[in-house]
């Protein structure tokens, strides 16, 4: 039997959400802190591979979800000059035959109502909004608990009372973000598919978003100098005028897109570097421990993974700081391999000259299938117990 009966959670985002329901499934009670006043939409989409729904699923919210997201047929990474197809993997029915479970894409926001409703019909779980906790400290006297749980976001307050956890870093590049009615996007986008545009330095991701009726666009360039620190704001002319440098030589449909975005926003992408994320008895999780950039399109995936971890972890243990620790040991090699390849993702998106060329020739020669075999150790994963 546990020894850890009760969590503070820190943070009411994905990773907190989540993790308090992952908890409650396992008889551990869980209070969650957010220094917002109210919980609202932040961002725009968010795609959910296998190896996250399969984590929802097993909490009892896919068929919340399935009324809520797309599940698109296709995976298909485009040439951003000519729009030409590059390659295709199988998603929709195929993404459950082979992965078993489904590969959905659907607003941030839906994904948080989902989560927060489930989170509020659980008698194990309580929430407490309007309250900003800057330190371990504080956060046990607010709510006191077996284990303190991180989970406030790649600007962790929390981050920075754990030693050896390392600040957020720029990435080197900028993300704008913004959303294109179905009935304003050009022909070349699908509403049945996730698209990503390839280029020199940049790419450029669509998909459907069903409930706005709308495509979910995050355009990602190099920009060398690191903006001021912060989240999301609108660009004024010079950052739209270095947008539209960033895709000067792409087709014509991409740089209308760009050009006609309505209050598009501005997202410096920041990543965490390896450090440490557990101290005693505070665990960091998702982005407060591990934020990363979105090559991999694995961030919200990551901060679910770990909420499953977690609570498999404590569920059974006699020592909360030995389990944190085995915790750590474990994530730390699976978000290390998806960092991994969303960095071989970035040098392949944004490649130029013969690099492309050769990138296109490779993606021409394989099959489907064999594509969607390179995802089978990440969307295929399973959380141990």
């Amino acid at each position: 039997m546990s020894s850890v009966k009760t969590t503070t959670i820190v943070g009411a985002g994905i990773a907190g959400l989540t993790a308090a329901l992952a908890l409650a499934r396992k008889g551990i009670a869980s209070h969650i802190i957010e220094q917002a006043p109210a919980l609202e939409e932040v961002g725009a989409g968010l795609q959910l591979s296998p190896n996250a729904s399969r984590i929802l699923a097993d909490l009892g919210l896919l068929d919340a979800l399935s009324a809520r997201w797309t599940e698109p047929d296709h995976i298909l990474l485009t040439s951003g000059s000519t729009l030409a197809p590059l390659a295709s993997v199988p998603a929709g029915a195929a993404a459950r035959r082979r992965w078993g479970a489904p590969y959905g894409v659907l607003h941030r926001a839906s994904l948080q109502t989902v989560l927060l409703d489930a989170v509020r019909a659980q008698p194990l779980c309580t929430l407490t909004t309007g309250v900003r906790i800057d330190n371990a400290e504080t956060a046990l006297a607010a709510a006191p608990a077996d284990v303190l749980i991180a989970a406030d976001g790649v600007w962790s307050q929390l981050r920075q009372t754990v030693p050896g956890a390392l600040p957020a870093r720029y990435s080197g590049n900028i993300a704008w973000r913004f959303l294109v009615p179905y009935t304003a996007a050009p022909p070349s986008l699908n509403p049945r598919t996730v698209m990503a545009f390839l280029g020199p330095h940049a790419h450029l991701v669509a998909y459907p978003l069903a409930e706005a009726e709308a495509f979910n666009i995050v355009a990602i360039h190099a920009r060398s100098e690191a903006p001021p620190e912060g989240w999301s704001r609108t660009g004024d002319t010079p950052a739209r005028t270095r947008l539209a440098s960033a895709f000067a030589g792409w087709h014509a449909d991409v740089r209308r897109l760009l050009n006609e975005a309505r209050d598009p926003l501005m997202w410096p992408l920041f990543g965490c570097p390896d450090g440490t994320w557990t101290d005693r008895k505070t665990v960091l999780i998702g982005d407060a421990a591990h934020a990363m950039t979105p090559f991999a399109a694995q961030g919200a995936a990551m901060a679910i993974e770990d909420a499953a971890l977690l609570a498999a972890s404590l569920a059974k243990t006699v020592d909360p700081a030995h389990a944190l620790r085995t915790f750590e040991k474990t994530r730390r090699e699976r978000v290390a391999r998806v960092r991994s390849r969303g960095a071989f993702n970035r040098f392949a998106y944004h490649a130029r000259g013969p690099v492309a060329l050769a990138r296109n020739l490779v993606l021409s020669l394989r099959k489907p299938d064999d594509l969607a075999a390179d995802f089978d150790w990440l969307y295929g994963y399973r959380t141990p117990e």
